[in-house]
């Protein structure tokens, strides 16, 4: 059996930088792998700029960005093994996996780092309704297609949901020379980022139909027809709102989940909400000797919040397998009101960070943090939106003198 001090799964920005920083804090013995032939993760296909503005102080494309990162991992003895699938992982750190090079290996690892990202949801996760012709796909996926293999998905096209990936493509596809008809939405506000919104929609004349939804798709070999019909509050389709638009491709922009069914086999409790594993501060799961971080552990709006967590989860892996460990004393943290989810779940009390997102819009609103019932901090905030994560800084101190759950509340 080969053993590892550190074994990172994932080799996208959070892998990576995870890596560097468990090396940069005396770890030898890393071995990261991926199942892709490259390093780079999702960036390698987003070849848009408007990354690493946060992390290197300028602006890059995604694959840019991505040879950074393994340039510098690459200045190390750092191993990183591509095109290597990992098909299990025990609860006392054993790898099991496969690549055509190796073939099945078990790696005894002393810790380990799941960076495995997120996937996109599908046409049935959504229950999508009409015929079940060609040119209905996943926005990512068309992007892939689009800017690694050079295949144009479709000519007219209609994209459901506006999260970023969606916006980006709808964009894309109009620089390529096809019809971007509309971008629909079932909520009634956006998904993705106001840069994005301005940039890829505004720009381009695309118009946006919020509070909107597929009700019918029609076509045989091919998309011909998407019908959108408005939603009431209740998101459920108002008869008489239907629109009729001719397309031949569909773009699905309707969320991503963490890809966690590894870290799930083994045993990790995952949230209900992001779908990633519960974690502490120091981004460890439930499970001893295991972390997780970037889009596995929630999933990010930008790729240098990403970058930066898998910073902090390689640091607390090196840290671990150097054996500082935390006080004993345990917090949970929980998420009431206006608020989505909050993360991490549980700390230990030291100086950090809780990253939040919100359920929908608010403007004027007010973020109580508090334990036994009594108020530790008020913050007010001008506007809060879910497209966009935020953060408050937390005080050992306060944690010190808390003796139940830590309530961080948002109120409209």
């Amino acid at each position: 059996m080969i053993k590892k001090d550190l074994v990172i799964i994932g080799a996208g920005a959070a892998g990576l930088s995870s890596a560097l920083a468990a090396y940069q804090n005396g770890v030898e013995e890393i071995l990261i792998l991926e199942k892709e032939e490259d390093a780079g993760g999702i960036l390698n296909q987003c070849i848009h700029t408007g990354f690493g503005l946060h992390t290197f102080h300028q602006e890059m494309s995604g694959p840019a960005y991505a040879q950074k990162c393994i340039d510098l991992v690459e200045q190390t003895p750092i191993e990183i093994q591509t095109s290597t699938m990992v098909l299990s992982v025990s609860q006392d750190r054993v790898v099991t996996c496969s690549s055509s090079k190796y073939g099945l290996q078990k790696i005894q690892a002393k810790a380990i780092v799941f960076a495995t990202g997120c996937r996109e949801r599908s046409r049935g996760a959504i229950q999508l309704p009409g015929t079940r012709p060609a040119g209905i796909m996943s926005a990512g996926t068309a992007q892939r297609y689009l800017n690694i293999d050079g295949w144009l998905v479709g000519k007219k096209v209609l994209i459901l949901g506006s999260g970023d990936i969606g916006l980006i493509m709808a964009r894309r596809m109009t620089l390529e020379g096809a019809e971007v008809v509309a971008v629909a939405e079932l909520m009634p506000y956006s998904n993705g980022l106001p840069r994005n919104l301005k940039q890829c929609l505004d720009d381009f004349n695309i118009p946006l139909y919020l509070s909107h939804t597929i009700t019918d798709i029609k076509g045989h070999h091919r998309v011909e027809q998407v019908v959108l019909s408005q939603v009431d509050e209740k998101l459920q389709p108002i008869a008489g709102t239907e629109k009729v638009f001719d397309v031949d491709t569909v773009l699905l922009s309707v969320g991503l989940i963490p890809e966690n069914s590894l870290l799930e086999d083994a045993g990790a409790v995952l949230h209900p909400r992001t779908k990633g594993p519960i974690v502490d501060e120091r981004c460890m799961t439930s499970i001893e000797g295991i972390f997780a971080c970037g889009n596995s552990l929630h999933v990010h709006d930008l790729v240098d919040f990403v970058y930066a967590e898998g910073q902090r989860a390689g640091k607390a892996a090196a840290d671990y397998l150097h054996q500082i460990q935390p006080a004993d004393k345990m917090i949970d943290v929980i998420a009431k009101g206006e608020l989505s989810y909050i993360l991490p779940q549980k700390l230990h009390p030291s100086d950090t960070k809780l990253f939040y997102r919100v359920k929908s819009p608010l403007k004027n609103c007010t973020i109580e943090i508090s334990c036994n019932n009594q108020i530790i901090r008020t913050l007010k905030k001008p506007a809060l939106i879910p497209s966009i994560m935020e953060e408050i800084t937390i005080k050992k101190q306060w944690l010190d003198e808390c003796d139940g759950p830590l309530v961080v509340e948002v109120k409209a």
